[in-house]
């Protein structure tokens, strides 16, 4: 295609996550001139970060997850509520499920991830993730259920304790308050093995002051409808616990439509970007989030979180265009702007930006940092007016 008329093609976004939604709105922002068009099949933006909230109803709905229809009004990006189902890079066309076909002059995919099962037998049929509206509406059944029936020794079993699994652990407790205890399973040696010394050790006594079992070095070898096969590091024994609901949050692997042709993935799925965010092998195609692994300057690779994919929108927007114009284009770099952990109603830990602060104080901070981070002025301000009404 001559590049007058590959000028003329839209700048087409993958999915309408952090990165997604941030790399369209700065795009349309910035290149009044190209149509923008970003892909996505939900109905509403998830802010992910907010979700336990939203699971203990400190926040509502449409705080959390407001309509791209709103977010995107007047902004100058075209939303096509579809699937992609394929990417051909060679002729810049991409397919929907929807039967749509559209031909791109660059494209971003932040697709996101999807839960890792490793294979593990009865992870899909029998455990329930927290990625989406539908996974809170059915763990705040779970918990009225668990609250209704006040039976002896009932147990909800989490599996994972990154931050996801220790947020999710505490805010259960608090909602369950005794009627069931909650345990944690993590395979490795430590919770958190990623996280800062001030805010493991913070969750480790938010887990004990809640009453959470946490057991490490323990492996799960399959789930049931009501129970886990765990196996202990050494694999001297293995042991049957029971449950009334397993929560999955073990992982994430990329989740990225079938691109021709084939471009490198490592081995969680994830596209092989180079430090501009482009992925290998495959011209005007960058990727950003879940869905992309870039190399950072030590030879390894950026944190999955949302904070990433925050600052790679950016990055790749700017480029994005860069490529437009001719330019070369500029590597991504990380700032690490701290880390912050919900620790159950009310209660969190943080540190970063020359502040480390635990308890109802640390809340507070970290629901205004991610408001700072919601997108559109409009939604912030409307989140920011609801929560001064709770106040007051």
């Amino acid at each position: 295609m001559p590049p007058v008329e590959a000028k003329k093609q839209p700048i087409v976004v993958v999915g309408g996550g952090f990165g997604g939604l941030s790399a369209a709105l700065e795009l349309a922002a910035n290149a009044s001139d190209i149509p923008v068009v970003l892909i996505e099949p939900q109905e509403r933006f998830l802010f992910l970060p907010l979700l336990y909230e939203l699971l203990s109803r400190e926040l509502r709905r449409w705080e959390v997850a407001p309509p791209y229809r709103e977010l995107l009004a007047g902004k100058g990006v075209v939303w096509l509520q579809d699937r992609v189902s394929q990417i051909d890079s060679g002729t810049q066309l991409l397919c929907t499920e929807g039967g749509q076909q559209l031909h791109y002059s660059q494209l971003v995919l932040a697709t996101g991830g999807k839960p890792c099962t490793y294979g593990i037998p009865g992870v899909v049929e029998h455990c329930l993730g927290f990625r989406s509206l539908a996974d809170v509406e059915q763990l705040q059944q779970l918990v009225q259920r668990l609250r209704e029936q006040q039976r002896p020794l009932q147990r909800i079993v989490i599996v994972g304790a990154g931050a996801s699994g220790v947020e999710l652990a505490c805010k259960l407790a608090d909602l369950l308050n005794g009627v069931a205890v909650v345990e944690l399973i993590e395979q490795g040696e430590e919770l958190l093995p990623a996280a800062r010394s001030f805010n493991r050790d913070q969750a480790r006594e938010a887990l004990l002051k809640r009453d959470i079992r946490l057991r490490t070095g323990t492996r799960v070898m399959a789930v049931g409808p009501t129970s886990l096969t765990l196996q202990r590091g050494d694999g001297a024994s293995q042991e049957e616990l029971s449950c009334d609901g397993a929560i999955w949050t073990g992982g994430v692997v990329g989740c990225v439509p079938p691109i021709t042709p084939v471009v490198e993935r490592d081995q969680r799925g994830r596209l092989q970007c180079d430090e501009t965010l482009r992925v290998l092998g495959a011209e005007h195609l960058f990727a950003v989030g879940d869905a992309a692994v870039c190399p950072d300057s030590f030879g390894g690779s950026y944190p999955a979180t949302a904070q990433v994919a925050y600052q790679q929108a950016s990055c790749v927007a700017a480029n994005v265009l860069r490529e437009q114009r001719g330019e070369e284009l500029a590597p991504f770099i990380w700032k690490d702007l701290g880390e912050m952990l919900g620790l159950g109603m009310g209660q969190a830990t943080l540190t970063g930006m020359g502040i480390t602060l635990a308890g109802p104080a640390a809340f507070q901070l970290r629901r205004l940092a991610y408001l700072a981070r919601m997108p559109g002025l409009q939604h912030q301000l409307r989140v920011a007016g609801g929560w001064l009404a709770d106040w007051f």
